[in-house]
């Protein structure tokens, strides 16, 4: 196995304010286990505690699975996540404008989301997914990344499609009612889009438990119907400390 640097998230990507927001912790995760040479391909990243900003994780590869700590706590664990993960159908352009119109960030449990934030209207990447007309249970938005999440070809970050892929999937089951966070997500990157393409994002409540939430998301070009990026991910009801 080849080593792998300690893995420091900045304080901008935060989720909810004090950790990291769970797509992006989960991408970088996923990074680190390629890089270790125990993984390439669809990643399953969970989420044991909240993800410290500001303060390096240790990555150790043990087996099939990879392990990040902080000091003597287990943060997160890394595995091969398979294939065929279930997407939820395309959403057009036009459709994706009126969903994303609808979107109501009054009640947003994490207003300062690098992702989603209500109050990140300049440094964050300012999703709105809202719900889709005639599909309960779905949302939606466009995505125009920057160059600012592009790497030096020009093609968004793997690690901001992670994130990307994230957020929207909060929005399916009222978050304003019962606050959840990302406690488990699985995602296959097909294609990174390229700065300036126009894009959507849909998710979809696949199921709902007492204090689970199970929810596919996809990254679509307009231009077709094929996903570029799927996602699955369970989200787990805040009993008063936020998981990722």
């Amino acid at each position: 196995m080849s080593p792998v640097p300690d893995l420091v998230i900045a304080r901008r990507f935060n989720g909810p304010p004090d950790s990291a927001n769970g797509g992006y912790a989960c991408g970088r995760l996923a990074a680190l286990a390629e890089a270790a040479g125990h993984l390439d391909g669809c990643a399953a990243v969970t989420l044991h505690l909240p993800v410290p900003l500001d303060s390096p994780l240790t990555y150790r590869v043990s087996g099939r699975r990879g392990h990040a700590w902080h000091g003597d706590d287990l943060v997160a664990s890394v595995a091969g996540g398979g294939a065929g993960l279930p997407a939820p159908p395309p959403v057009g352009p036009a459709q994706a404008g009126a969903a994303e119109a609808a979107f109501d960030g009054a009640g947003h449990p994490f207003p300062g989301c690098f992702v989603c934030g209500t109050a990140r209207p300049r440094d964050g990447m300012g999703l709105r997914p809202g719900p889709v007309a005639g599909s309960p249970g779905t949302v939606a938005c466009a995505w125009t990344p920057g160059p600012d999440l592009a790497d030096e070809n020009g093609r968004i970050r793997a690690e901001f499609v992670w994130s990307a892929l994230d957020c929207p999937g909060g929005w399916t089951a009222d978050p304003a009612r019962r606050p959840r966070v990302l406690g488990r997500m699985t995602a296959a990157v097909g294609e990174l889009p390229l700065a300036g393409a126009r894009l959507v994002l849909v998710g979809r409540l696949e199921r709902l438990d007492r204090r689970t939430a199970a929810i596919s998301t996809a990254l679509y070009g307009t231009a077709h119907g094929r996903p570029l990026a799927v996602a699955g991910s369970v989200w787990v009801a805040l009993d008063g400390a936020a998981t990722g």
